[in-house]
């Protein structure tokens, strides 16, 4: 464990092995740093934030601290992060707004510079989040996903595993699994790039085109959509873009649109 002199750390902070705390970093009690973490200079972790194993958060970050919410009542509260996280410079993650609520942070991430994640997101696992985008509170992020610089998602809006968000996208609307989103709250097609990369297969590769098809172009509704396409395919990837689509509920998903016609 290396912690350079200028940096505070408080008794209570649990510190594992091998990290490295950086000048004028400050860590408050009730902290967790796991093994093999780097801390660059001046970042900050407030009190409830758990950090796993072999994370490097770079500088001026700020991780853990209270939520910006105005219904925020002073209650104990955390931040969950796992291991292997790449947090870039002015990054701000900010713990659960209710009491004993949590932000929950998966592994292999990468959050690029500036950009924001609030109080109880729950981001999956392997995701990049581009600079300067903002996610509000609540919102959910499956694995895989890539959301690019500029972005703008509403709270309790769900985006679905491997998705892409095209630069300076705005949603207030669910992103289905798969698929790629720009501008406001539209779909212009599904994942092909990111789909390959996963290692999905030619056979799964056309299904969810398919599914993308029925979905967005058949003109049938999200219903009798999801229905058909329950129907037409029993991989798990179809299974579990069904059931995306039909726990949107209220919200709903984003609607179809082609780049063209968005440009015009």
């Amino acid at each position: 464990m290396t912690i350079h002199p200028t940096a505070i750390v408080d008794k209570d902070a649990e510190i594992g092995k091998d990290v490295e705390i950086g000048p004028y970093c400050i860590i408050e009690g009730g902290t967790q740093i796991g093994d093999g973490t780097k801390l660059l200079q001046n970042v900050y972790v407030a009190r409830g934030t758990t950090i796993g194993k072999s994370c490097q958060i770079h500088m001026n970050a700020i991780i853990g601290h209270e939520p910006q919410d105005i219904a925020f009542g002073n209650k104990p509260s955390f931040l969950k992060i796992g291991d292997r996280n790449i947090i870039r410079e002015l990054v701000t993650i900010h713990r659960g707004t209710g009491e004993g609520s949590s932000t929950v942070i998966g592994d292999d991430n990468f959050f690029m510079a500036v950009c924001h994640i609030a109080h109880n997101c729950n981001i999956g696992n392997k995701i990049v989040v581009c600079n300067n985008s903002l996610l509000a509170g609540h919102v959910e992020v499956g694995d895989m996903a890539f959301i690019s610089g500029n972005c703008v998602v509403h709270q309790f809006v769900r985006i679905g595993r491997l998705t892409m968000v095209s630069g300076s996208a705005r949603l207030s609307k669910d992103v289905p699994p798969y698929m790629v989103a720009e501008h406001t709250n539209f779909v212009a097609s599904y994942n092909i790039v990111g789909l390959r990369r996963a290692g999905f297969g030619p056979k799964l590769r056309e299904d969810i085109k398919k599914a993308f098809t029925i979905l967005y172009r058949s003109e049938l509704n999200i219903k009798t959509a999801a229905e058909r396409i329950e129907s037409e395919f029993d991989s798990p990837e179809l299974k579990h873009f069904v059931e995306f689509i039909r726990a949107s509920g209220m919200r709903g998903i984003c609607s179809f649109r082609t780049r063209r016609a968005i440009e015009v």
